[in-house]
């Protein structure tokens, strides 16, 4: 089911005078094309996801289980792990010039590693629970779930500007993981297996990309949750997506659904 789309269908609004307004513009909805498969630990309960380097780095959750992982894009080998403490729950991931930032969920706390090593640079705070990150090549952009991203400065970690996501004046709840891709920020939508397109000057809600059959491609699941990471290789123009707990992770291309 997608969000918002849901609402838009009503078209025709009454006008005061008795007279029905004008339909009102329906935004577009995006159908996926697989390029390739492969394979993803499906007991990671994937909540950020980045490509970097020719490697896949991956932010999991759960207390207890969280962790922050370098893969194999081919085989899905985990090459390097690193678990977090118990009481951290991992949430998104984006990487900043050589190094690797993590969000948390709860803590309220942001964690630096190097790239290469893993070795943890720094830490930072911020006010709101920790869910998606991303960055435009200038700000880090953070989401908490709510309809906000926040803007970030990449040194003080200090919020310079919020946008609220909307689409077509009805604001886009539950934001989750982000990408930077082309130009938009890609947002997944916790509870959906829906991707938002959105324009990161207005805010508002460019396309929507629907990933609800991806499912029939993952074959027999003893546990499976919603989709959720995205990652994009800029140097060759690639996006990845998968889920929590999913056992495949996929190249897709986007193609826009006809009428």
């Amino acid at each position: 089911m997608l969000p918002a789309l849901a609402v838009l269908p009503i078209l025709l609004l009454w006008h005061p005078e008795g007279k029905t307004a004008p339909p009102q513009p329906v935004t577009p909805i995006y159908d996926f094309q697989i390029v390739h498969v492969y394979p993803h630990d499906p007991d990671a309960f994937t909540q950020g996801l980045v490509f970097a380097d020719g490697f896949l780095f991956e932010s999991t959750g759960r207390n207890g289980k969280s962790s922050l992982r370098k893969i194999d894009l081919e085989t899905g080998e985990v090459l390097k792990k690193c678990i977090l403490p118990d009481e951290f729950f991992g949430e998104g991931l984006t990487q900043w010039e050589g190094n690797l930032i993590q969000l948390t969920w709860k803590s309220r706390i942001g964690f630096i590693y190097d790239r290469e090593t893993f070795q943890k640079k720094g830490e930072f705070t911020y006010a709101t629970e920790g869910w998606g990150i991303t960055h435009d090549g200038v700000s880090l952009i953070m989401s908490d779930g709510s309809s906000l991203l926040r803007f970030l400065d990449p040194v003080t970690f200090q919020e310079t500007r919020r946008l609220e996501v909307s689409d077509h004046g009805i604001p886009v709840q539950n934001l989750n993981e982000l990408e930077f891709v082309r130009g938009e920020i890609l947002a997944n939508v916790w509870r959906t297996d829906a991707i938002a397109r959105i324009s990161p000057r207005s805010g508002e809600v460019l396309g929507w990309i629907d990933l609800s059959s991806l499912r029939a491609a993952l074959g027999p699941v003893r546990q499976l949750d919603v989709v959720n990471g995205i990652a994009y290789d800029s140097k060759n123009d690639r996006i990845f997506v998968t889920g929590k707990l999913w056992p495949r992770l996929f190249e897709v291309t986007f193609k826009l659904r006809k009428p």
